[in-house]
């Protein structure tokens, strides 16, 4: 790497919303990466955009539900390798949130569902399983290398 390039990375936000020891998850559809496997509200930091804003817009464009900065809570970091690109994932939990669950854009998801926290590893993406893994155990940060081959 010469001086006048850095070392990038993706940001990208997870929000764990939980219920009665259930995660709210969607299968992901027609997107070109990980389709029919489940995942949590998410998607990438926009230029000018703060994580808890991030956050706020992927709950409300995915699952139709409303969150506010002071009910969001940062519950572990991952920073991963995947195809060649370096993404760090913050996850936050929403302590609260205000709405009824639905799919938001049906043309990049076909399912909603509440998951026992204990079933997740059956329906997740494999490091999102994990980081939840790791939340639960309150575990702030990990590192993942995500093999090239699973993640089509």
């Amino acid at each position: 790497m010469g001086n006048s390039q850095r070392f990038m990375v993706r940001a990208a936000v997870y929000v764990v919303i939980e219920k009665d020891g259930a995660v709210l998850m969607l299968r992901r559809h027609q997107t070109g990466y990980r389709d029919g496997e489940y995942t949590l509200p998410a998607g990438h930091v926009e230029p000018n955009e703060s994580f808890l804003q991030t956050c706020i817009r992927e709950v409300k464009e995915e699952v139709c539900l409303d969150v506010w900065p002071e009910d969001l809570e940062l519950v572990h970091v991952m920073q991963r390798h995947e195809l060649g690109v370096d993404v760090v994932d913050y996850y936050f939990r929403a302590k609260r949130w205000f709405g009824a669950p639905a799919i938001g854009e049906p043309h990049k998801a076909d399912d909603i569902l509440w998951t026992p926290l204990a079933s997740i590893g059956r329906y997740a993406i494999e490091f999102v399983d994990e980081a939840l893994e790791y939340v639960a155990r309150h575990v702030l940060y990990s590192y993942n290398v995500v093999k090239d081959d699973a993640t089509q």
